[in-house]
């Protein structure tokens, strides 16, 4: 079996790209010509989902029976103040790497194709009707979110319209060793990183600590997507978390117990935005009922492997 994962420069397309050569497949992933990629691959292109016709050529050379599009433009922010941008890479893009997978399908060799979306869909969820199942009506609030339901809805059109073996994924947050700082789990294990490094006071720094929210490691979230890839069914979504909800101050609590000095905390202004959506989590039983997959790995894991990543660093 041969997989292509599209965007795997990013956070999770080393993990996917490990995970998939464990389970036995032949991989090969696209990057940007700007983009590095140090991963697991047999092959590796230079593709942009965004030029027309590029992401069909590279699917024709490596014939792929599973396609992986994790190839975004992934923030909230981003999209605000560069929507065309957003359009083009999750919409448009996403057209590309569909129509490349319905030539594919024409010329005798269809292939699974795996649409990564996101939470942010379902926007702005009511606490009294979590867990979000999928079926829960989308609004979203963003144009981030909006450009990922778009895709949710290209996915299943081609699917009914042309039969392409398309299935669609709603992650919930996941993070582990190798993410951003700008995300909250790495970016208390950066400040306390820096400050046991004595780089700087003794003082982390926080935002809101009361919004909930659904955390998945990010080796359980690709086990998801492979087992996914292997069970889902054709023209369904699936919601991907850990089906619990966790206060950012536990995230917080289970970080400081790793440090190794004294850590003050400390609310800073900067980074305190009200929550307009208090608790997020996923009901994750169509998943499980449908493949068998559990998340494995519990968070005081993650904090001490993210840790030490950022330790490590010099």
């Amino acid at each position: 079996m041969k997989a292509l994962i599209i965007g795997a420069a990013g956070f999770v397309g080393g993990y996917l790209a490990s995970e998939l050569s464990e389970r036995g497949y032949a991989v090969s992933v696209t990057k940007l010509r700007s983009e590095s990629y140090n991963g697991i691959a047999e092959r590796v292109y230079d593709a942009d989902i965004t030029i027309p016709g590029e992401i069909a050529g590279v699917m024709l050379d490596a014939t792929p029976d599973a396609v992986f599009h994790l190839a975004a433009q992934s923030s909230v922010k981003v999209s605000w103040k560069k929507p065309a941008l957003t359009v083009d890479v999750n919409i448009k893009g996403t057209t590309e790497v569909l129509e490349a997978c319905r030539e594919m399908k024409e010329a005798g060799r269809p292939a699974r194709i795996l649409l990564i979306g996101s939470a942010e869909e379902y926007g702005k969820v009511r606490p009294q009707d979590c867990p979000i199942k999928e079926e829960t009506v989308c609004v979203p609030a963003n144009i981030y979110a909006l450009s990922k339901l778009t895709q949710n809805h290209l996915g299943r059109l081609y699917n009914e319209v042309y039969g392409l073996d398309t299935v669609s994924v709603r992650a919930f947050n996941h993070t582990g060793p190798g993410q951003s700082s700008s995300f909250v789990l790495p970016d208390f294990c950066y400040q306390v990183s820096e400050i046991e490094k004595g780089r700087r006071e003794a003082v982390i720094s926080v935002g809101n600590l009361d919004a909930m929210r659904d955390f998945t490691d990010v080796r359980d979230i690709v086990r998801a997507y492979s087992a996914l890839a292997e069970k889902g069914r054709a023209g369904e979504t699936y919601n991907v978390g850990s089906g619990r909800a966790l206060k950012i101050s536990e995230v917080l609590c289970a970080v400081l117990e790793e440090a190794r000095v004294p850590i003050k905390v400390v609310k800073d202004p900067a980074r305190m935005r009200p929550s307009d959506v208090p608790l997020q989590v996923a009901d994750i039983s169509k998943l499980q009922s449908e493949t068998g997959w559990s998340p494995r790995i519990e968070l005081r894991q993650t904090v001490r492997d993210t840790l030490n990543a950022y330790r490590a660093l010099g």
